[in-house]
């Protein structure tokens, strides 16, 4: 039976705040458990600046190879916010004051007794034909043109835009992960471990070293895939490994990641 296809998304973070260091991300995680969790793997992500030619050629670029493309950033009000006319010039579409959009921002600033100004109406503009994003903590939207998604960077933001958008989301099955972690060198154990990985050339093992209080070092082994069974397989593989170079192994299910 052949492999069923895996479903792969990538991430294009935008903004010279996080390139600086001044500002933290805190959106790949979180985008990636969330993907996971509809069967949608995390394969790539980059971190642009506001640059116009870099965020059009990574747009085209990640577009093609990949099923979905999420951008985060760049879809405020001000002169730095350019994702808009950077995703439509990538679509070779025009960029258009999206009349819903519009609707929404002036029934939210009606609301709220706030100036909405021509910079904050620059917040309704999307490429020609986008459907837009649901924003339920500010209004302003973000929007998907085929199979890019933009929205936006403010953390708590981005997470109810994309809890909204999900259920569009058509992924294959969840990715499950393990770890066994024992009080062994990496190097004791890179031998076995690279056997262990051609004999379950599916799997992804990683080997990640940790040290404790009292100088103490060990490693931790993070198995995934998507079959149950054969996971428990290979972690019991691991575990037998680790006995065998006089380490006692400790499992860590992690159900999913």
């Amino acid at each position: 039976m052949s492999e069923e296809k895996k479903v792969r998304a990538a991430l294009i973070i935008i903004g010279n705040e996080i390139l600086s260091g001044r500002t933290q991300d805190a959106n790949l995680q979180h985008l990636a458990k969330e993907l996971n969790g509809v069967g949608v793997i995390l394969s790539e992500a980059r971190v642009i600046p506001d640059v116009e030619a870099m965020i059009v050629a990574a747009v085209n670029e990640l577009r093609a190879a990949y099923d979905y493309v999420f951008t985060t950033g760049g879809i405020g009000p001000t002169h730095d916010d350019i994702t808009a006319e950077c995703v439509a010039k990538a679509f070779d579409l025009p960029l258009i004051r999206n009349r819903e959009a519009q609707a929404l921002l002036e029934a939210h600033y009606a609301r709220t007794g706030r100036e909405l100004n021509e910079s904050r109406l620059r917040m309704a503009n999307t490429p020609e034909g986008a459907a837009l994003v649901k924003n339920p903590i500010s209004t302003a939207p973000g929007f998907r043109v085929e199979n890019v998604y933009v929205m936006a960077g403010v953390p708590m933001v981005m997470q109810a835009m994309l809890e909204g958008l999900k259920p569009e989301l058509i992924g294959g099955k969840t990715t499950l992960s393990r770890a066994v972690a024992s009080y062994i060198g990496e190097g004791n154990m890179a031998k076995g471990l690279g056997e262990l990985q051609e004999k379950y050339a599916a799997l992804d093992i990683g080997s990640y070293p940790f040290y404790k209080a009292g100088n103490r070092f060990g490693t931790t082994i993070v198995l995934r895939h998507t079959d149950e069974a054969l996971l428990d397989e290979a972690v019991e593989a691991v575990a037998e490994l680790m006995r065998s170079l006089g380490g006692e192994p400790e499992f860590q299910d992690m159900s999913d990641a």
